[in-house]
């Protein structure tokens, strides 16, 4: 089985490019199963299942952020989905935290960029785009083609090597490129690494220490005027 995990901002068609991959996928007779991971909403599953009759499911991440979320469910998740007798599974997180990178080492990682959000977006959004093998730019349609130029440059500005698919996901343009690369990506393997690093966050505000101000809390901290630092054990 081929594990391909899409992550993205909020509202970048994460859900529309999936979607039309998954209608690509059943015309060439694949075995395809779908999970979103979100916060504390979705019906995305219940959507695609309706529409395509595939194996899907929803796992909220609640307090969890759904990069760490998807990092921890992820092998019951293969599991599932190998059950289903799936050739490929297809995983959508919803991508909050930017720090983080929710790909897996032998896995194909899908960023989706909406090019409305305005031309220094891959500039803000870290390892999501940085580890991506794939960025899926949505609804090119909206914006001028000097805007995409720009925006296309500062998404390679951020990650050199990545491959750029330019889409109308709407209308299913820029979907078959998109698929062959899934097509030739490489199978799971077991026990499955996360690719890249995680983020330092160990300080007492991620176990729900209210108090404001570093002074009140141990852990790694930063002041306004200084960068990371430890106090504590």
């Amino acid at each position: 089985m081929k594990l391909v995990i899409f992550a993205g901002p909020p509202t970048c068609g994460k859900t529309t490019v999936i979607r039309q991959v998954i209608r690509r996928m059943l015309k060439k007779d694949y075995k395809p199963s779908f999970v979103k991971i979100d916060v504390l909403y979705a019906d995305e599953d219940e959507n695609i299942n309706k529409e395509f009759g595939i194996p899907t499911k929803k796992i909220y991440s609640g307090e969890l952020c759904p990069d760490h979320c998807n990092v921890v469910v992820l092998d019951e998740v293969v599991e599932w989905a190998e059950k289903n007798g799936s050739d490929y599974l297809f995983v959508e997180t919803a991508g909050l935290c930017l720090r983080c990178s929710p790909y897996i080492e032998n896995s194909l990682g899908v960023v989706v960029l909406e090019a409305t959000s305005g031309m220094n977006l891959p500039r803000k959004i870290g390892p999501m785009l940085t580890l991506a093998d794939i960025a899926v730019i949505t609804k090119i349609d909206l914006i001028s083609q000097a805007e995409r130029e720009v925006f296309r440059y500062r998404v390679l500005e951020a990650a050199k090597d990545i491959s750029i698919v330019e889409s109308n996901a709407l209308y299913g343009i820029g979907i078959d490129p998109i698929v062959k690369k899934i097509e030739k990506s490489n199978e799971i393997e077991i026990p499955m690494f996360l690719r890249g690093n995680p983020p330092v966050g160990t300080c007492t505000i991620c176990v729900g220490k209210k108090e404001i101000g570093a002074k009140n809390h141990f852990g790694v901290l930063r002041t306004m005027d200084q960068e990371l630092f430890y106090i504590g054990e």
